[in-house]
């Protein structure tokens, strides 16, 4: 992902209306995501974290990693937040054919019951998207990217990102991943602590 927004333009909100990008913002509520899980030490840390303000998340699992780290995914659900569907071998919309993609999805639901989706890279075909919807999923998007999978991004950079874009309904995309590892360590907990201590609740995707 070469070119990206903090911020998801309204515009775009508007034209992919049959997506959900964020919530409404009349209460204060906020919504952490996390993409490519689970991954060891990186996952645990971030339940961990979560866990110390008493919030909830969403997590977009790759399924080749939860048959691998099945353990973890387990340990996700069983503290309280919500999982979703985020193919099974990360798959990139635009390059790859509607009939791929969907038997890619299909083969991830059998390690993840979920009916929410998120394409990984945001990128979706609408002949993809249409199906996806046909088959009863909700597609997941955001509307704060965090930044944390660019390596060009300092951990500092990443907080200032989310700290200044989130608003009430926001949903947050960050990565429990390897590559995003120095910055959801640094990151996170601020990012809890500071909107926390804001009087959010931090609420799961149902």
């Amino acid at each position: 992902m070469k070119f990206y927004t903090i911020k998801t333009p309204t515009i775009i909100q508007k034209f992919y209306s049959n997506y959900c990008w964020c919530f409404s913002s009349s209460v204060k509520e906020i919504y952490l995501t996390f993409d490519d899980g689970p991954t060891p030490e990186i996952t645990t840390y971030v339940l961990n974290e979560l866990k110390k303000h008493k919030a909830k998340a969403t997590f977009f699992c790759i399924g080749k990693n939860v048959k691998k780290y099945h353990t973890i995914y387990e340990k996700i659900k069983k503290e309280g937040h919500s999982v979703g569907n985020h193919t099974y071998n990360h798959l990139n919309g635009f390059k790859t054919n509607k009939t791929g993609y969907i038997e890619n999805i299909q083969k991830a639901a059998k390690l993840i019951k979920s009916n929410l989706f998120r394409p990984p890279y945001g990128r979706l075909k609408p002949s993809q998207a249409r199906s996806i919807i046909s088959k009863g999923y909700k597609i997941v998007m955001w509307d704060v990217l965090s930044a944390d999978f660019d390596i060009s991004v300092t951990p500092e950079k990443c907080l200032k990102n989310v700290l200044s874009k989130t608003s009430s309904g926001s949903i947050i995309v960050m990565h429990d991943s390897y590559k995003a590892k120095d910055k959801i360590f640094y990151a996170l907990p601020k990012i809890l602590s500071y909107f926390t201590e804001k009087g959010y609740v931090f609420k799961s995707i149902d």
